[in-house]
């Protein structure tokens, strides 16, 4: 992506002048300079651009009238641009150490892991988040630059390749004609937007909940905004459905529910392991989750038979066996085909729950008289988990205050298979509508606050990638300009110093973008 710092410099070739030469500018004054250079539209088979000159004036007018106000908001942001290239360039060298934190700062500032599959949905909120990012930061350099005098010559919107950006031209005379102060202030002003920007769009995450608080409950259950046809929920959870636990554990936020599920994927892979060990990799797989079945039901349950090592059940039944447990005498032997719809109706038993893990007291294989504790025959390495959710499609369904336990609306299925996969193959939001509403409204405080978190990552982005001191972007004019406070090196030593820091930052910045982006992916499931 093409961002300020070309659009510096793309008059330095023509211009001829480098404020490291040493030369002077003939003329002294700052003045606003009028639509001199090449305003025509570019297009190719990479790269198109509408370059535009209506704003001009307005910018100037505005920048110009502000003048003073600007300039103290800028010089707030000169400080921060210089302590972002001076952190920057530390993370850059921190990437030399034996344990970099590459993967987490990616997730941290991307939004998302290396690994991690974007949508075309997700695309879109990338694509627009970038459109209105960039413009930001355009914005704030040309706001910079018309309170110092100077006007721009054109604005630009292109699209290189895939990637959107934009760019405002300035004259470079006008440009090193300025004290360093001055110049520093502009081209220190696309980063300290970018950051401001992330500022209100978190500010306007944590107020949302307030400010859709007339029409949408939150927190309080996950509603369903979406089931793609390759999700593995598709066909059992539908849009607008709330999804009241997961394993019997009460989740009110996307966050709770790919945290459960990453937990409960983790219990399961040790509970795994150890029954592997206990059984010798036997077909019985022990998950530690157990019902207390009636001994009545086992005797109307069917029998199943044994292909290939594997106890197989007739049509949609499920292989249940007797859980082992240490802390009841040996239970006879007991294999059955039941209905797991009927089977999670019943008590739980058995170690592997996790319902009560906060209170410590954990379920035991302790039934009442006349059940047994029985568990699901599964495969290593697939959870069964139970899902509970509320169908909100009828009226009924869907008033305030109903009883989730005593509710006719209220489901539950197993889920059995990769945990991790399915918990992130729905769209979820913890937005719940008061009353009911078209699927557009349902969605809508799911489309903000993607928009608002998206737009926030991507303005990040922009913040550190237009702090690197490499060449064309920000950096390298922001590190320009502070060499000129070295009064005790020679124009050339500084010419010197400036071609050595960028190359180096160059180069380390595609070492630290390669090791994020291939060396430091996560194994995949």
């Amino acid at each position: 992506m093409e961002i300020s710092g070309r659009r510096m410099r793309r008059f330095r070739m023509r211009f001829g002048r480098n404020r490291l030469s040493g030369g002077d500018n003939d003329d002294g004054s700052v003045l606003p300079t009028r639509n001199g250079g090449n305003t025509e539209n570019e297009a190719s088979c990479c790269y198109c651009d509408l370059k535009l000159t209506m704003f001009n004036e307005p910018i100037f007018r505005l920048g110009r009238r502000f003048s003073g106000v600007m300039k103290i908001w800028f010089s707030i942001g000169l400080g921060f641009g210089v302590a972002s290239l001076l952190l920057v360039t530390l993370f850059l060298l921190l990437q030399f150490h034996p344990k970099p934190l590459s993967n987490r700062l990616a997730s941290a500032v991307f939004g998302f892991s290396p690994s991690t599959r974007v949508s075309l949905s997700g695309f879109v909120y990338v694509f627009v988040s970038t459109v209105i990012t960039v413009l930001v930061h355009e914005l704030g350099h040309a706001l910079a630059a018309a309170s110092e005098g100077i006007q721009m010559e054109y604005i630009a919107v292109f699209i290189a390749a895939i990637f959107p950006g934009g760019l405002v031209a300035f004259d470079h005379d006008l440009l090193q004609s300025l004290p360093s102060f001055n110049a520093l202030r502009v081209y220190c002003a696309g980063i300290w937007h970018n950051a401001v920007f992330c500022a209100l769009c978190a500010f306007g995450l944590f107020l949302l909940p307030v400010m859709l608080s007339p029409f949408y409950k939150h927190g309080e259950s996950l509603v369903v905004v979406d089931v793609p046809s390759k999700s593995p929920l598709f066909g059992y959870l539908s849009p607008g459905d709330a999804i009241v636990s997961l394993d019997g554990i009460r989740v009110h936020k996307p966050s709770e529910w790919l945290e459960l599920s990453a937990i409960l994927d983790k219990q399961n892979t040790e509970t795994s392991n150890a029954s592997l060990n206990n059984l010798g990799g036997s077909r019985r797989f022990h998950h530690g989750k157990g019902y207390c079945v009636p001994i009545s039901m086992i005797e109307e349950g069917f029998k199943g038979k044994m292909v290939e090592n594997r106890y197989v059940c007739p049509g949609d039944l499920t292989p249940f066996s007797t859980m082992p447990c240490s802390d009841v005498a040996a239970p006879k032997e007991v294999s059955v085909c039941l209905d797991a719809k009927d089977i999670v109706k019943l008590n739980k038993c058995g170690d592997g729950w996790v319902t009560r893990s906060d209170t410590g007291d954990k379920s035991s294989c302790m039934c009442p008289q006349g059940d047994i504790c029985l568990q699901a025959m599964q495969s290593p390495g697939v959870s069964w988990t139970e899902i509970t959710y509320k169908r909100t499609s009828s009226p009924d369904c869907s008033r305030l205050g109903l009883d989730f336990n005593a509710s006719s609306c209220v489901g539950t299925f197993v889920f059995v298979g990769d945990l991790i996969a399915m918990s992130r193959s729905v769209q979820l939001t913890a937005y719940q509508p008061r009353w009911l509403f078209n699927f557009f409204v349902k969605s809508f405080p799911d489309i903000i606050e993607r928009s608002l978190t998206c737009t926030f990552h991507v303005s990040l982005a922009l913040v550190l990638l237009n702090s690197l001191p490499v060449y064309y972007l920000d950096g390298e004019s922001i590190l320009e300009s502070s060499l000129q406070y070295f009064t005790w090196l020679s124009p050339r030593k500084k010419k010197k110093a400036l071609q050595l820091c960028l190359f180096g930052g160059s180069l380390l910045s595609l070492l630290a973008f390669f090791r994020i982006f291939f060396i430091g992916l996560p194994l995949s499931r």
